[in-house]
């Protein structure tokens, strides 16, 4: 329940921020990891890696996973803390796969 809720802070956070369907790669790699250095996280042995980890996530949510589950993955193959692990999973929805960002006011599931 608890990282429910972290994701779900973690994306309605970011989810003003706005994410254009059309921007090229290097820049939201470029805002990903800016992200990611913003709040501290630094779980990751380079920057390629904590790309290939926030496409990881999509490549998951892709399979049928809810942001929840793979948070839990998350904790699960590295050293972050949950909230820092929601807000990666966050991140990563913003920058990559918007299309998983829960709906304002939405109890949580699968869009």
């Amino acid at each position: 329940m608890a990282i429910r809720l972290l994701v779900a802070v973690t994306v309605a956070l970011l989810g003003p921020l706005g994410s254009v369907a059309t921007a090229h790669a290097d820049n939201n790699d470029n805002k990903f990891l800016a992200a990611l250095k913003t709040e501290g996280i630094t779980d990751h042995v380079s920057p390629s890696h904590a790309i290939e980890a926030g496409h990881m996530v999509c490549d998951k949510l892709d399979q049928g996973r809810t942001p929840d589950q793979v948070a839990g993955d998350v904790i699960q193959s590295s050293n972050m803390p949950a909230y820092h692990a929601g807000y990666f999973v966050g991140v990563s929805i913003k920058e990559y796969c918007p299309q998983y960002t829960p709906k304002e006011g939405g109890g949580g599931g699968n869009s």
